[in-house]
């Protein structure tokens, strides 16, 4: 067990009125990003005990709007279970863009 688990949310379970738009400020940029509100009907799992083997893809983007899932909700959690002295949690985050023409 580690500390700050990753936890992800059912995007089929998150409706449009959940998200907040919030913005971004940085130095030299400025972008957006959504927060969730608390809906008792969301879904969320997590994957303990993740190993360097395994990976986890979270969808952040998809420009189709035919009611597909277009993103996954996601944060880290504190799980009041977890030893005090539990080593922190790894993790090495990549972002690609995907681009598919039909």
């Amino acid at each position: 067990m580690k500390d700050a688990l990753l936890a992800m949310c059912d995007g089929q379970t998150v409706a449009a009125s959940d998200l907040i738009a919030s913005d971004l400020i940085y130095p030299n940029r400025s972008g957006e990003t959504y927060s969730v509100k608390y809906n008792p009907d969301h879904r969320w799992y997590y994957i303990p005990e993740m190993t360097a083997d395994e990976a986890l893809l979270l969808k952040c983007y998809d420009s189709a709007t035919d009611g597909r899932t277009r993103f996954v909700p996601h944060t880290a959690f504190i799980d009041p279970t977890t030893p005090p002295d539990a080593p922190p949690r790894e993790s090495i985050e990549l972002r690609m863009l995907v681009f598919h023409r039909q």
